[in-house]
């Protein structure tokens, strides 16, 4: 009952799509930052193809639901869209098969080179180092390490690196400031009107859990 409802809230908070990658870990979009490539857990792109569903490009693979792998950048302090791939399953010359990400980028955007990710405001997850929890959902799984990028319209603002007790701590910290603004209240009382057989702190729970979801900078300083 109580995994039922946190899809009823995914839903409601997120869409369908986030829904769908809950059951099955993703592959990640990539973020090159400082001169080196990292996974992201976050996807700039796709408010970009939730108002144009059109353009989305499909892939019938349960481990990437959203059709896509996003390549961006951040230069001059800007970010930008620097390729899209699908992953295929290509073969050497000794016939051994493995999977390659072909870029798709031509057939969506056939007339951009690289493209301003200007419409997105919001914080940046970038996990690495050792992955010291496996979770076969999304996102889910832990990782020793975490940079943060703030990101506003497109442009960067700040970053912050943490291990990953620090980014835990992170997030209270984060989940208690944004309990003292308007947006909380707001967020609260949504989800309590349309799910009014959850608690108080079912509720809580899930807006710290999904913090990074609903807050788009920085709200302290540590």
């Amino acid at each position: 009952m109580k995994k039922l409802i946190l899809i009823s809230f995914v839903v409601f908070s997120f869409g369908f799509s986030k829904v769908e990658s809950l059951f099955t870990a993703q592959y990640p979009d990539l973020i090159k930052f400082k001169g080196t490539e990292y996974s992201l857990n976050t996807n700039p792109l796709e408010p970009y193809f939730e108002k144009n569903p059109d353009k989305r490009p499909q892939w019938p693979s349960t481990a990437l639901y959203r059709g896509y792998i996003g390549h961006f950048e951040i230069i001059d302090s800007t970010l930008l869209l620097t390729d899209i791939s699908q992953p295929r399953r290509v073969k050497d010359k000794d016939g051994k098969t493995s999977f390659k990400n072909i870029s798709i980028k031509k057939r969506i955007f056939p007339e951009i080179d690289t493209m301003k990710i200007d419409w997105y405001s919001g914080i940046l997850i970038l996990p690495y180092g050792e992955r010291v929890k496996y979770v076969h959902s999304g996102y889910a799984s832990e990782y020793s390490n975490y940079i943060l990028l703030e990101i506003k319209k497109g442009k960067f603002n700040s970053d912050k690196n943490y291990t990953r007790k620090e980014f835990l701590r992170f997030k209270e910290r984060q989940f208690n400031e944004f309990k003292k603004t308007e947006n909380y209240k707001s967020q609260f009382e949504d989800i309590k009107k349309n799910f009014p057989e959850s608690n108080k702190k079912f509720i809580e729970e899930f807006l710290k859990d999904h913090i990074i979801n609903y807050t788009s900078e920085f709200l302290t300083e540590q």
